[in-house]
C-alpha cells in the first residue's frame, strides 16, 4: 500500500480549501448563479478530492478500488468541466442571442465524443466500462483544448473587455494545455512516470482553483480591459 507523504497531504488540503473558497467567495459576492456551472464543478471537485483521500487510506494507491474511483470521478469532472466551457461560450456570445444553438451543439459534441470513445474500445470486452471511461476522459481533454483555443480566438475577434471572464478562460486554457501535454508525454515516454510526471496532474488540479480564486478575489465583475480601440478613440 502506498503511504501518503507531506506533499500528498499538502496538495489535497490546498486543493480542497481552494475549491471550497471559490464557491464560498462566489456566493458571498452574489456571483453563484452567474457562474453556476463553475461553482457546481468546484463543489464536485472538492467532494472528489475528499473521496480520493479516503479511498487511498482505505484501499491503497495501487488498488483496483482506487483505480475505478479515480477514473470514474475524474471522468465525471471532465464532463462537468465541458459544461463550464460551454457556459463561458454562452457568456462570450450573450449579445448575439445564440445560447440555444450553443446548447444544442454542446450536447451533440458531447454525444459524438462519447460515441467515438466507445468505438475505440468496443473491441475489448474485458473491462470495457473502465477502458471507456479512460478513453472518454482523454478525448474530453482533447475536445476541451480545442474548444478553449476557439474561445480564446473568439475573445480576440469580438474584442471582449470583461477582465474577470477573460482571466477565468485563460486559466482554463493553461490547465487544458498543460494536461494535454502530460497525456502526450505519458503516452510517448511512460517511464517519465517514475521521474515526477505523476505529480503534474494533481499540481494542475490545485493550480486551477488557485487561479480562479485569485480572479474572483482580485478582479471585480465590473472590471474592463482598455482595448486598443478605446485607446484610439480616447486620442
Amino acid at each position: 500500500m502506498r503511504m501518503l507523504g507531506p506533499f500528498d497531504y499538502t496538495l489535497w488540503l490546498a486543493g480542497f480549501l481552494l475549491e471550497a473558497y471559490v464557491v464560498v467567495s462566489s456566493f458571498l459576492r452574489s456571483d453563484f448563479k452567474r457562474y453556476l456551472t463553475l461553482n457546481v464543478y468546484m463543489l464536485c471537485a472538492a467532494a472528489v478530492t475528499c473521496g480520493q483521500f479516503i479511498y487511498i487510506h482505505k484501499f491503497g494507491f495501487y488498488s483496483p478500488s482506487y483505480f475505478y474511483y479515480y477514473y470514474y470521478s475524474d471522468g465525471l469532472l471532465y464532463v462537468l468541466m465541458y459544461f463550464v466551457i460551454i457556459h463561458f461560450y454562452q457568456q462570450v456570445f450573450t449579445e448575439m442571442k445564440v445560447s440555444g444553438y450553443i446548447r444544442v451543439a454542446a450536447v451533440l459534441l458531447l454525444a459524438a465524443t462519447a460515441f467515438f470513445s466507445y468505438l475505440v474500445v468496443h473491441q475489448t470486452r474485458e473491462h470495457l466500462t473502465s477502458r471507456f471511461v479512460v478513453e472518454l476522459e482523454q478525448n474530453l481533454n482533447f475536445v476541451g483544448v480545442i474548444l478553449t483555443y476557439l474561445l480564446w480566438a473568439s475573445l480576440l475577434k469580438l474584442h471582449e473587455t470583461r477582465t474577470r471572464l477573460i482571466q477565468l478562460i485563460l486559466a482554463l486554457g493553461v490547465y487544458f494545455s498543460a494536461t494535454a501535454g502530460v497525456y502526450a508525454l505519458h503516452n510517448l515516454f511512460p517511464a517519465l512516470q517514475n521521474y515526477g510526471l505523476r505529480w503534474i496532474p494533481p499540481i494542475l488540479g490545485t493550480w486551477l482553483p488557485l487561479a480562479w480564486a485569485y480572479t474572483f478575489t482580485k478582479v471585480p465583475e465590473t472590471s474592463r480591459l482598455l482595448t486598443e480601440a478605446f485607446v484610439v478613440k480616447a486620442r
